[in-house]
C-alpha cells in the first residue's frame, strides 16, 4: 500500500506499537509521514519486580515510550493513561479515540487485531482493537456521535481510509522494514522495563528480526510485518 500523509498508531500497552508495527513506522516517517501514537495504558502492572509499584512503575513506562517514539520519528505521544488490565468497551473511552481521530485526521489508523483463535490475546489488546475499529467507524464519521467535539471544541468528523491490523492470523499485508529493522529494535531496546535480566539486546535483535524475516519469506521481503487491512473508503 501507499506510503499516507498522516497515520495513527492505537496502542493499548507501552512497548506494543514498536512490537507491532516499528519497523513500519520508522518506514513511513523517513519518507514523510506524520505519526502520532495513542497510548491507551499506563503499563502500571508489567513487573515482576516485588518492590515496584503500580505508581513508579506508570511513570517509568511514560518515560520509555517517549524515549522509544523519539527513536522512530514519531510527532506525538497521547496519553490516556487508563490503568494497565483496565480497558472496557465504554463511551468515554471510544469519544477519546474519536476525538484523537478527529484532531489528527490519520489516513490509516493502525491496532492490534482483536479477533484470534489460536493464541490467548491480552484483554487490553482485545478490548483495544475492538474500540479503536469502533472509534473509526461509524463514530469518527458521524457527526451525530459526539457533537460536543464539534460544538466545543472545534474538530470536524473524519473518515479514515484503512486500517492495519498487527498481531493478526489473517494477515494480507506485508510491508518492507528492511531498512528500519535495526531502528525497530533500538526502539524496543528503550523498554528496559520489559526487558528480563537474562536478556541481551543481541537476543532481543536476533528475535525480532527472526520473526520478521519468516514475515518477509512469506512476501518476497528480507524483512518485513504482517497486518490485516480493512479499508474504509477510497
Amino acid at each position: 500500500m501507499d506510503r499516507p500523509e498522516r497515520a495513527m498508531v492505537v496502542t493499548p500497552h507501552p512497548d506494543d506499537a514498536e512490537i507491532g508495527c516499528g519497523g513500519t513506522i520508522g518506514n513511513w516517517i523517513k519518507g514523510g509521514t506524520e505519526v502520532v501514537y495513542v497510548l491507551c495504558t499506563n503499563g502500571d502492572k508489567g513487573s515482576g519486580d516485588l518492590e515496584m509499584t503500580s505508581d513508579r512503575l506508570a511513570e517509568i513506562r511514560e518515560r520509555e515510550q517517549a524515549e522509544a517514539a523519539e527513536v522512530l520519528g514519531v510527532k506525538e505521544v497521547v496519553y490516556l493513561r487508563h490503568p494497565d488490565g483496565m480497558l472496557n468497551d465504554t463511551i468515554e473511552f471510544r469519544g477519546e479515540l474519536v476525538r484523537a481521530i478527529r484532531k489528527h485526521r490519520p489516513k490509516v489508523v493502525m491496532c492490534p487485531d482483536p479477533f484470534r483463535r489460536g493464541f490467548y490475546l491480552h484483554r487490553d489488546h482485545r478490548v483495544c482493537g475492538q474500540v479503536t475499529l469502533d472509534a473509526v467507524f461509524p463514530f469518527a464519521r458521524d457527526h451525530l456521535h459526539f457533537p460536543e467535539h464539534i460544538k466545543e471544541e472545534g474538530l470536524e468528523t473524519y473518515k479514515v481510509a484503512d486500517v492495519l491490523l498487527w498481531g493478526t492470523e489473517e494477515a494480507d499485508t506485508y510491508l518492507d522494514i528492511t531498512d528500519t529493522i535495526e531502528a525497530k529494535i533500538e526502539s524496543l531496546k528503550k523498554h528496559a522495563s520489559q526487558v528480563s535480566a537474562d536478556d541481551s539486546g543481541a537476543d532481543i535483535g536476533d528475535f525480532i528480526k527472526a520473526n520478521a524475516k519468516r514475515m518477509g519469506e512469506k512476501s518476497e521481503l528480507i524483512y518485513a510485518e504482517a497486518f490485516r487491512r480493512i479499508h474504509i473508503r477510497g
